[in-house]
């Protein structure tokens, strides 16, 4: 996935379409992050860089309660995507704890 500005809104929308509302700002979050569940609220340290906003995203996104059929198309296969990076990265983590 591409540190781009269209990639951060392609992900952004996911939330949105997922009724997440994504706010950035100061605070002291030790993750650089905060989910606020029962108000469907993630906010972000407003300091991250566009790489860091993505991998922060890239990391809650699969923690959250979203319905894939209230997705648009092209929200649904990003949240796919979201997915499978994160399938594929705890499937690393456990060869290599394995091995």
């Amino acid at each position: 996935m591409k540190y781009t500005q269209a990639t951060l809104n392609k992900i952004e929308q996911v939330l949105e379409e997922a009724s997440y509302i994504v706010r950035y700002e100061r605070g002291t979050f030790q993750s650089g992050y905060c989910i606020l569940e029962q108000k469907k609220v993630v906010v972000l340290n407003k300091f991250l860089q566009l790489e860091g906003r993505i991998n922060t995203l890239l990391d809650i996104i699969p923690q959250l309660n979203v319905n894939p059929e209230e997705l648009s198309p092209e929200a649904r296969k990003t949240y796919e995507d979201i997915l499978a990076r994160a399938a594929s990265a705890n499937q690393e983590s456990s060869n290599e704890q394995a091995g």
